[in-house]
């Protein structure tokens, strides 16, 4: 089967590998969609992953054609969404369920090989299983959908509450529309790209600024009637966008703190200063809820994608078959031209 490995710092290959076949408690998944997260690019281009070579990616959905030992005859054919965290299921996060803060984990697309080849052997607990009207491209991106849903249940969210995202990429946007689906009363959009900003506005959000030529903390007062924002999301990882979160919540306000930094964040000393009268909370997050209990998020976003509350067809701009996806990280890498949502798919979806 073919695959996409990175084998070096910077350098993608495409191979053929032996395909794999489905242990105990496992089902072969045949990958029909896995998207570039922003963090591929880091991983790709300057830091590398834990080993070499890795396949990447855990942005990834397919269907279900091969099932190991004890799985029920009920998984084959059926689509479905990938939870990538391989949890160690020893610790004392796993046993409360809390497997994003699992202490010995394992991860699909960066410790072991994730969603960018043809099939991949998947844990059946790690399947989310997928309606049939939801397509194999918008299953791709449950996982950073579901992200996104975590932020705004980590913001608590409610009715009527203003909450502005620096960042409208992909993950930004997809805040955006969990806020309003959670019943926000206004959501505003920030950022310095004005191809982002057009994109986000074509996509019907009506508040949405450059931050880059107009003053954030104005722009929200001037949307909100002079008030500063209930809640400011940090969706681009860095101290410019942090600042501007701090400085654009009100009284007792949160901020959460989302974007992935790669450089040290820092706060002005007058707006420390600000933020300690404000009394406000800093909420930081990192990954999803997926248990029974209280509830799992991913299932959450699987349901919002199928019944039509969560719309995320229209954040696809690419859409690439695995021979094309090392130019694909190329464009992004270089931004050679606009995108949000870039898409490995099988040819089959082309």
């Amino acid at each position: 089967m073919k695959a996409v490995e990175l084998v070096s710092i910077g350098q993608l290959t495409l191979v053929e590998k032996e395909k794999p076949s489905p242990k105990k408690g496992e089902v072969l998944l045949k990958i029909m969609a896995c998207g570039i997260c922003g963090s591929d690019i880091p991983r790709t281009f300057v830091t590398g992953s834990y080993h070499f070579p890795t396949v990447l990616g855990h942005e990834f959905s397919g269907e279900i054609v091969a099932l190991g030992d004890e799985v029920e005859e009920s998984y084959l054919g059926r689509k479905a969404a990938v939870f990538p965290l391989l949890p160690c299921n020893q610790c004392e996060f796993c046993q409360s369920g809390n497997y994003a803060q699992c202490t010995n984990y394992n991860y699909f697309g960066s410790r072991t090989d994730g969603g960018f080849e043809e099939y991949l052997a998947v844990p059946v607990f790690n399947l989310v299983l997928l309606e049939d009207q939801v397509s194999f491209e918008e299953g791709a991106m449950v996982e950073p959908a579901t992200v996104a849903q975590h932020v705004v249940n980590k913001a608590q969210v409610t009715l009527g509450d203003s909450i502005v995202i620096f960042g409208a990429g992909p993950i930004g946007v997809m805040v955006a529309q969990w806020a309003k689906i959670n019943g926000a009363g206004k959501v505003l959009l920030a950022d310095i790209d004005q191809t982002k900003v057009d994109f986000a506005k074509e996509l019907g959000f009506e508040f949405v600024c450059n931050s880059g030529e107009v003053s954030a903390e104005e722009f929200i007062k001037e949307t909100l009637g002079g008030k500063l924002a209930d809640i400011a999301v940090e969706a681009t990882g860095s101290s410019a966008a942090f600042d501007q979160c701090v400085q654009s919540i009100r009284a007792f306000g949160r901020v959460v703190l989302l974007g992935n930094p790669h450089s040290d964040m820092t706060l002005k000393q007058k707006t420390y200063d600000q933020f300690m009268r404000k009394e406000g909370t800093i909420v930081g997050m990192f990954n999803s809820v997926y248990d029974k209990i209280p509830k799992n998020e991913w299932r959450v976003t699987a349901q919002a994608i199928a019944d039509g509350s969560l719309n995320l067809s229209p954040l696809i701009t690419h859409k690439v078959p695995i021979e094309e996806l090392i130019a694909a990280f190329d464009m992004v890498h270089e931004k050679k031209e606009f995108y949000n949502k870039v898409l490995m798919v099988h040819e089959d979806l082309l």
